[in-house]
């Protein structure tokens, strides 16, 4: 299949010759990298997602309990990072893919607002230990694998284009250089429609020193802007007068210490069952099926897009080793639910990595060695703003748009379903909408055209699911749940 981003800029293909251990175990020639390219993806991933390690605590840290109970943000930093190195590591040696994982965005949503206040926090993270369960179930039957494959592949296009839409406004959002509003215009552009900040510079030059840098093919350009910026930050923030959290999460200062000791307090607390018996079977049922469905659907969505990014797609749209990588990515989320750091998933910043050079496991391997190490260096990790990283997921949007290309516009039937999947995504906020709305809209066009019998049967039920899943509201009000 081809593909936008083949060849790292800068980079020659990998020389020719005997291949030494580590080239045969991740297939380095193979895929037409390079030691050097793997880690510098994989360090650029890190980055691009590191995030998270703030963002999670204070997701989880902001609930409450059904017994009004919260949890530590120290020990959700530790157990953040601890999931994410551990994880992004196991799918790099198991499935030789660059996508790295950490605790999802929307999933911790729903533990710590549909979850927690029905049911104490062991017992929310049972409920994502048995999610993990289920999607590995799924897995290890071929089913998930089979309901992947059954996707179209123009829809498969559809779903890389939507994230890279999805993704670029993730990044335009963390920065604050487009914001929400409650009135009409919903968004606008900085601060009441102006760029009149000093962290809406910082992204600015960044975000432009890394297109300079990525149409120039200078090898490593996307991680050398994040660091330029992150250094125009630190310097700003410590010349100019800012007001408080101007930055947002992540205020870049340098730390007063550089060493903190994890806390490994939150590990293995889990009630497996109790939330059947405290929330009642219904409701627990309900949250169940709300996390399997977002965890199933955006891992998706996202092992999807991002492989077919890598180049990682054969022609007939299908990945490699998607079995393991779903394996993987259960496992994964059933240990989230072990350290209490919610359930993780394959993350979509993994693209940044790609769009770096990663097209291997290797760069895993970097990546959860990066998160591994912020065990220790918490303060570090916090030097680093959205300002500086963002423009990272802007530019790969920028990349991923071009499969738009591969998509037969012509044909209503491909055209209304793949516009529904793209425009759903940023416009919603979820990659799991996305792919519901397209994948509802291709089957209610193929019946309407009589070729029902040609749509898989899979997508049928998946169809279905996705219309009790959109709503699910109106369900869990005919069952007296609300």
């Amino acid at each position: 299949m081809s593909h936008v981003t083949t060849a790292e800029p800068g980079d020659a293909p990998p020389p020719q010759g005997p291949r030494n251990p580590l080239d045969r175990f991740f297939d380095l020639t193979g895929r037409r990298t390079s030691v050097g390219r793997e880690v510098r993806g994989g360090v650029t991933t890190f980055f691009a997602m590191a995030y998270i390690i703030l963002l999670n605590p204070i997701i989880l840290g902001g609930a409450k309990d059904v017994n009004e109970a919260t949890l530590s943000i120290p020990q959700l930093t530790t157990m953040t990072a601890l999931s994410a190195a551990i994880t992004t590591i196991i799918m790099g040696l198991v499935g030789n893919v660059p996508l790295a994982l950490a605790a999802g965005l929307g999933i911790n949503a729903v533990v710590a607002f549909q979850a927690a206040p029905v049911m104490t926090w062991p017992q929310a993270m049972g409920l994502v230990v048995i999610e993990g369960f289920v999607i590995v179930l799924l897995a290890l039957t071929g089913v998930r694998e089979r309901i992947m494959n059954a996707i179209p592949l123009a829809l498969k296009h559809a779903i890389a284009v939507g994230i890279g839409c999805f993704i670029a406004l993730v990044g335009l959002v963390d920065a604050g250089f487009v914001t929400s509003k409650t009135e009409s215009p919903p968004l606008a552009l900085g601060t009441g429609g102006h760029l009149e900040t000093w962290p809406a510079l910082v992204f600015a030059v960044t975000l432009l020193l890394m297109i300079v840098l990525y149409v120039r093919r200078v090898p490593g350009a996307i991680l050398i802007s994040i660091v330029v910026g992150t250094v125009l930050a630190v310097i700003i923030e410590s010349t100019a007068s800012l007001p408080d959290n101007g930055w947002g999460v992540v205020t870049p200062a340098m730390p007063e210490k550089l060493f903190a000791a994890p806390d490994f307090g939150l590990l293995g607390e889990v009630d497996l069952f109790g939330g059947f018996g405290r929330a009642g079977v219904v409701t627990a049922l309900v949250v169940l099926f709300t996390l399997v469905l977002s965890g199933f659907f955006d891992a998706m969505g996202t092992i999807l897009g991002v492989s077919d990014e890598a180049g990682l797609v054969d022609e007939r749209g299908q990945v490699p080793r998607l079995g393991r990588i779903l394996s993987v990515d259960g496992v994964s989320a059933a240990l989230g639910g072990v350290t209490s750091s919610s359930a993780n998933t394959v993350f979509v910043e993994s693209a940044a990595g790609v769009g770096e050079g990663a097209r291997t496991g290797l760069a895993n391997l970097a990546t959860g060695a990066l998160f591994t190490v912020t065990l220790f260096l918490t303060p570090l990790a916090e030097v680093v703003p959205a300002q500086a990283a963002a423009p990272a997921l802007v530019v790969v949007g920028a990349l991923m748009m071009a499969q738009v290309a591969k998509l037969d516009w012509s044909d209503l039937g491909i055209a209304i379903p793949a516009f529904l999947t793209i425009v759903f995504m940023p416009f919603t906020y979820s990659i799991t909408n996305g792919i519901g709305a397209g994948l509802i809209a291709y089957s209610v066009i193929q019946a309407a055209r009589g070729r029902w019998r040609q749509t898989h049967w899979l997508l049928w039920i998946i169809s279905v699911v996705f219309v009790l899943y959109f709503g699910l509201n109106v369900v869990e009000r005919a069952l007296g749940v609300k």
